[in-house]
């Protein structure tokens, strides 16, 4: 399977929207409603905005597997307003938001392809740190998977009154 990475843009909304569907879909078969919850994410008009916000403030990326979109991340220069209780980083960074895959390529490596162009697209930037948070719930898998990926876990934190559990990770590029 040939992985190739594009730039991403308003046309991919609906495929972006159909990875995040796939993934509520496989981590709710898996018992894993903690993270997003049970319905389709396409169906939150919050979600949209976000993932329309995020565009307009970065880029994004998606990547292709034989031609198919498989995943997709977005690089912005800063985390979003639900960590604004966090200290800053004291420095330059870019922040990897919605990476997700559609689960029909799990375990192709789509994912970590996206994360190692990231950390390159942040290293040619000029930016020597690139962050990213995730749900630290339930057996912590997602947080161990970034690590796989050359992260390290440096804060932990809650978000809202749901008390959803949260771990912020960096790495150096």
């Amino acid at each position: 399977m040939e992985i190739t990475i594009r730039e991403g843009g308003p046309d991919d909304v609906p495929v972006i929207l159909g990875m995040l569907d796939s993934s509520v879909e496989w981590l709710v078969s898996q018992g894993r409603t903690g993270q997003w919850g049970t319905k389709p994410l396409s169906e939150s008009q919050s979600v949209l905005e976000s993932i329309v916000r995020y565009m307009d403030d970065g880029e994004v990326f998606i990547a292709e597997a034989d031609g198919v979109p498989a995943a997709t991340v977005t690089l912005t220069d800063a985390p979003g307003a639900y960590l604004a209780h966090l200290p800053p980083p004291g420095e330059p960074e870019r922040y990897i938001h919605w990476l997700a895959s559609d689960r029909r390529f799990k375990g192709h490596g789509v994912g970590s392809a996206l994360l190692a162009h990231a950390a390159e697209t942040t290293r040619r930037a000029g930016v020597a740190l690139l962050r990213v948070d995730c749900y630290a719930g339930d057996d912590r898998a997602l947080v161990a998977y970034y690590e796989r990926n050359g992260f390290t876990a440096t804060q932990a934190f809650t978000v809202g009154d749901k008390d959803w559990p949260g771990q912020l990770l960096a790495r150096r590029v």
